[in-house]
């Protein structure tokens, strides 16, 4: 094996998921292809890493100061859909069920891997729903451990203002990402969610 061709299965082995035989199977697809190909793939890698930045107001993946949706005045502007990742986004539009806006955490609390609640985007999420006095705040948080305490603790620190507080249903099976549930699954967990502790409760 070549030293470049090691060089090349060390950065694929290094992506989420990869392995030694899927990176070495990825290797051996992309020295087939036509060298204008491979080309334009590294290129449109490059100028992802340039162009692609945070909206400023939800943390969505954006090439302007505001992303599409936050830019959108007819999407519904007192609702908060909190979610973990940008690219979940782009999982709940496609069941076309949500109207209305995002916010971006960056992850979730997770005390093994050393991620502490002042690491993520938590108090823009506060700020942001004070400033803009938002009527309710959906938490789509994974059904993970993780994800669950999260939305625990943020609906904590969400009972003292006049928000309204909901949970996407368990459409969502205990355990899984987001992004792996379809488009039916997602539009019925945001069809049946559930009110969690907000300012409006006795």
């Amino acid at each position: 094996m070549t030293p470049a061709l090691k060089k090349l299965i060390a950065y694929l082995k290094g992506l989420p998921g990869i392995g030694e035989k899927s990176a070495q199977r990825i290797a051996r697809h992309l020295l087939k292809i036509p060298h204008e190909e491979a080309a334009n793939f590294s290129q449109a890698i490059i100028e992802a890493h340039i162009q692609i930045k945070t909206c400023v107001r939800c943390g969505n993946l954006t090439e302007d100061e505001l992303c599409s949706i936050c830019n959108n005045p007819s999407r519904i502007q007192k609702e908060i859909c909190v979610v973990e990742d940008p690219f979940d986004i782009s999982v709940i539009e496609r069941a076309g069920i949500y109207k209305g806006l995002y916010h971006v955490l960056g992850g979730v609390i997770s005390p093994l891997e050393d991620i502490s609640a002042d690491q993520l985007q938590i108090k823009e999420l506060l700020d942001r729903v004070k400033r803009e006095r938002t009527k309710e705040v959906i938490l789509a948080t994974s059904a993970t451990t993780e994800g669950e305490a999260t939305a625990i603790y943020i609906a904590q620190l969400l009972k003292e203002t006049e928000t309204k507080v909901s949970r996407i249903a368990r459409g969502i099976p205990v355990g899984s990402d987001l992004g792996l549930a379809d488009e039916v699954t997602i539009g019925k967990a945001f069809e049946g969610r559930e009110g969690l502790l907000s300012g409006n409760e006795d």
